[in-house]
């Protein structure tokens, strides 16, 4: 991005004169310290740390200017500074000026699994025929989301938005903040059921992504879910469904999976196969979605093709990678939910093996009063003929292993507090060979990252 501040000072209502700095430019917005680059604006965000207090590092790292919260007083003398009422709202309202400047089309991306998935798959289709900018890493929430859009370069045609919540309200504020084009809901799980008590409630609060989608624009969604279905109907603008059935609009009508990719075909374009480097059938719904939208969009087979052959995956999403043992890992460690796992679960288990399967499974977060016996379901996806070993970690995870012991030999289980990371990859290199497969996957607060971490570089 190119602003004066001038223009960014008259969009956010700033309440000091700021005739001196005008045409001091900003090239990029920061809400970190450490990680702004020169010539960007510092947004001090007041949360669990105050922003405000880094004022001095974002100067060392080159901020041009900064918002300040008026009751914060003690206004910096070294930096531009824009006076505001709210760091964060006037953030949000620079990210819809922004948009509307640029004026791209924008797809949003929802849903309890699969949307940054479907938002790689998309960006990757899009990017054969416009100029995309997609969301990074997990920039999806009321501060992500406006970052997301302040990152887009002037050409930008096409802006894919992944958009997560953890309650009710906050997929309708994201919606009406980037009024997409189409709007996607990948699928519902219990994703954040702590929060919303049931599926239901967690498919009314998805649905909250349609509020701001433009009178012609499109609502993709799982046309295989009844709860979509349902609420489906109250959408006025046009639809698309894409899934596994013959009603779907997009629908799968064959499937192959290898150990490391999946290829299938569509109704969509009955001659052509496709190929996505992941495996499940949960991929195969994602890349049906990202279909969608090249349908949508004109865009011919052979690039949709290309597209989802090369795809560029954000890290840690069901990610195949090596150990240092040679052994092949399946790397899910960012999030976790009980309809994740299992999908996983079925896709891991059909991965041909010379030598073993491995299990290790984090705690699955924010499932509230019904965490244990969610957890303790998890046991119909085990096979102990299909699975040689389970780690499991985490304070609800007992509750799988009590169910696990039923079926598995007291030697093929073993179990692990949070805190005992380091002793679980040590038991793992102690047993681990180049033969082996093992799938690591947990919420991102239990840190399977430092076991994936010590599995690829230990010596």
């Amino acid at each position: 991005m190119k602003m004066q501040l001038s223009e960014i000072a008259k969009t956010v209502s700033a309440q000091n004169d700021i005739s001196a700095w005008q045409t001091v430019e900003i090239s990029s917005v920061a809400f970190d310290s450490r990680e702004l680059k020169p010539g960007a604006l510092f947004v001090p965000l007041v949360g669990e740390r105050d922003g405000h207090t880094f004022i001095d590092k974002a100067i060392e790292n080159g901020a041009a200017a900064t918002f300040w919260q008026a009751d914060h007083g003690d206004v910096p003398t070294d930096i531009p500074v824009i006076v505001v009422d709210d760091a964060l709202k006037a953030l949000q309202a620079l990210s819809k000026h922004y948009l509307l400047k640029i004026n791209p089309r924008v797809v949003a991306i929802t849903g309890s699994n699969g949307k940054t998935t479907t938002k790689d798959m998309v960006a990757s289709i899009l990017a054969t025929q416009f100029n995309v900018t997609k969301t990074q890493d997990n920039f999806n929430n009321e501060i992500g989301v406006p970052i997301t859009i302040l990152s887009m370069e002037p050409n930008t045609e096409m802006l894919v938005v992944e958009m997560g919540m953890d309650r009710p309200g906050q997929l309708d504020f994201l919606s009406r903040l980037v009024a997409p084009d189409i709007a996607i809901i990948t699928m519902i799980g219990e994703a954040h059921i702590e929060f919303f008590g049931t599926r239901d409630k967690i498919a009314d609060a998805k649905m909250e992504i349609v509020n701001g989608l433009k009178d012609d624009g499109l609502f993709i969604y799982d046309g295989d879910e009844p709860l979509l279905q349902e609420r489906a109907q109250t959408v006025s603008q046009r639809q698309l469904t894409f899934g596994h059935s013959a009603e779907d609009d997009v629908n799968e009508t064959a499937m192959t999976p290898t150990p490391v990719n999946t290829t299938f075909t569509t109704n969509l374009w009955p001659d052509t196969t496709f190929d996505v480097p992941m495996i499940g059938d949960y991929n195969v719904n994602n890349a049906l979605a990202a279909l969608c939208v090249a349908k949508t969009y004109r865009i011919a087979p052979e690039k949709a093709t290309a597209a989802l052959l090369n795809l560029d995956l954000t890290r840690n999403r069901a990610e195949w990678v090596t150990g240092s043992q040679g052994e092949k890992i399946l790397s899910d460690v960012y999030n976790s939910n009980p309809t994740a796992v299992k999908e996983v679960m079925a896709a891991f288990t059909k991965t041909p093996v010379d030598g073993r399967r491995l299990v290790v499974l984090g705690d699955m977060l924010e499932l509230g009063e019904q965490s244990d016996a969610l957890h303790a379901g998890l046991s119909s996806a085990f096979d102990p003929t299909l699975v040689a070993g389970v780690y499991l970690v985490g304070p609800h995870m007992h509750a799988l292993y009590d169910q696990l012991e039923k079926n598995f030999d007291a030697e093929q289980l073993h179990f692990y507090q949070v805190d005992e990371l380091g002793t679980l990859s040590a038991d793992l290199l102690a047993t681990l060979t180049a033969k082996d497969a093992i799938l690591i996957k947990g919420s991102h607060g239990i840190h399977l990252e430092t076991v994936l971490a010590s599995l690829r570089t230990a010596d």
